[in-house]
């Protein structure tokens, strides 16, 4: 038994790993040149406030009027109106995109989501639009295939009631 534990702390001794003839690295930092850090340092300009008008009632209704001088105009109003409480609110705000063109947007925000409208927003197109021949065609088709079952006095054609019922075990298919 000496002879192993003598045996297992040699090795143990002998690859425990040499730290005697390691070099630690130099630690190196490499700034930046000037031009690189003048461009990349901006202070974000403060835009002042020149209205801030807010109002909130006890009953939950609210109202609030901002205006900044950069062009920035939002107002809206809001009242506990919706089911449970929900908040319905109505408002609009306009700025000036990059570009320069004037954004105006319009909003209510319900229990029917948020809808906005505005100039610069893509409108959806008409609803109902028109449905396509073939679908037309089909649905004819489906109808008459009724009519048919039901004149003979069988189940209908699109009965789902003679499908197998589903298997209750996954396997190869046959």
């Amino acid at each position: 038994m000496k002879l192993i534990l003598l045996a297992t702390l040699a090795t143990v001794a002998l690859a425990a790993p040499d730290f005697n003839g390691y070099q630690v690295p130099e630690p190196t930092y490499n700034a930046p040149d000037q031009s690189f850090r003048q461009e990349t340092i901006s202070v974000a300009k403060q835009i002042p406030i020149l209205r801030d008008n807010r109002v909130q009632e006890e009953t939950g209704h609210y109202n609030f009027d901002v205006e900044t001088a950069n062009g920035i105009v939002m107002s809206q109003s809001g009242s506990p109106d919706g089911p449970n409480g929900a908040v319905v609110k109505t408002g609009e705000y306009s700025y000036t995109a990059p570009d320069g063109t004037p954004v105006h947007i319009r909003f209510v925000a319900d229990g029917n989501g948020f809808q906005p409208e505005g100039d610069v927003l893509p409108v959806a197109p008409e609803f109902p639009h028109p449905i396509p021949d073939f679908v037309l065609r089909q649905i004819e088709k489906a109808r008459e295939e009724d009519a048919a079952a039901a004149r003979s006095g069988s189940a209908s054609v699109r009965s789902d009631a003679s499908a197998p019922a589903p298997s209750l075990y996954y396997s190869s298919p046959e």
